[in-house]
């Protein structure tokens, strides 16, 4: 009798024991889910965003969304102002947080490589001598002034006047190649000698590539380095009568 008296004490004495020690680890649970239950924004990569894409073009690429707070990756873009004239240093998957230290300036990423190709654009190469390529400075990740000079033939088909204007701002440049040596025309008087030239890779929309095939076949093409701070006023075409007014 004593022996069955004393298991079921025991029993109880478990059973209470067992109770608080299961309250006590689901309330710290609780505690602990609460600690991360907090919500903050994000930006989700949905679309690839390729290597070298301007900040200002990725609002179709990314989505916002709220996220539990244990689950933000720390450095993660809270602002997509804080990216404003930030390239992608490499490409960004899709699934993947946006995160601050995958962005960099175009001269940073230029200083690695080739700038990839914005979206919607083309690339076009034409080869300058250097001092039309403002002394072979120019670089990936810069962005440059286009300038086509040319002669043109007036409404009788007689009289030609030589102009120039600056047709295009802020271009980006995706690549270059220096060193490129040109052999001087045959029967040249500078027998032997190389020119340096210069092959830049530009990136543009259609109608501006075909102008500027129209200006390196028919004319010739200089290049400025003008950054996006640079002011665009006062373009217009050139010729002797504006020239020496």
């Amino acid at each position: 009798m004593k022996t069955r008296l004393i298991g079921a004490i025991l029993a109880v004495v478990l059973a209470v024991v067992g109770t608080v020690v299961l309250t006590g680890y689901v309330n710290s649970a609780d505690a602990r889910a609460a600690n991360g239950a907090e919500f903050v924004a994000v930006y989700l990569v949905v679309d690839e965003i390729p290597a070298g894409t301007e900040a200002a073009a990725i609002n179709d690429f990314i989505t916002a969304k709220q996220i539990p707070a244990l689950a933000a990756v720390p450095g993660r873009v809270t602002k997509l102002s804080d990216l404003n004239g930030l390239v992608a240093d490499t490409a960004l998957m899709p699934g993947e947080q946006l995160l601050e230290s995958r962005w960099v300036t175009p001269a940073t990423r230029a200083a690695s490589g080739d700038v990839a190709l914005p979206e919607g654009m083309q690339s076009v190469s034409i080869a300058l001598p250097v001092e039309q390529v403002v002394g072979g400075t120019v670089k990936p990740g810069d962005t440059v002034g286009v300038v086509i000079s040319a002669t043109l033939k007036g409404a009788d088909g007689a009289a030609e006047t030589p102009i120039s204007q600056q047709v295009f701002h802020k271009v980006l440049v995706t690549a270059v190649r220096e060193g490129t040596n040109t052999p001087p025309a045959e029967g040249a008087d500078v027998a032997g000698e190389a020119f340096d030239t210069v092959m830049v890779t530009l990136a543009r929309s259609t109608a501006d590539i075909q102008k500027l095939v129209w200006g390196q076949e028919f004319g010739s093409v200089w290049l400025t380095i003008e950054p996006k701070t640079a002011d665009e006023t006062g373009s217009a075409v050139v010729d002797g009568s504006t020239v020496f007014q």
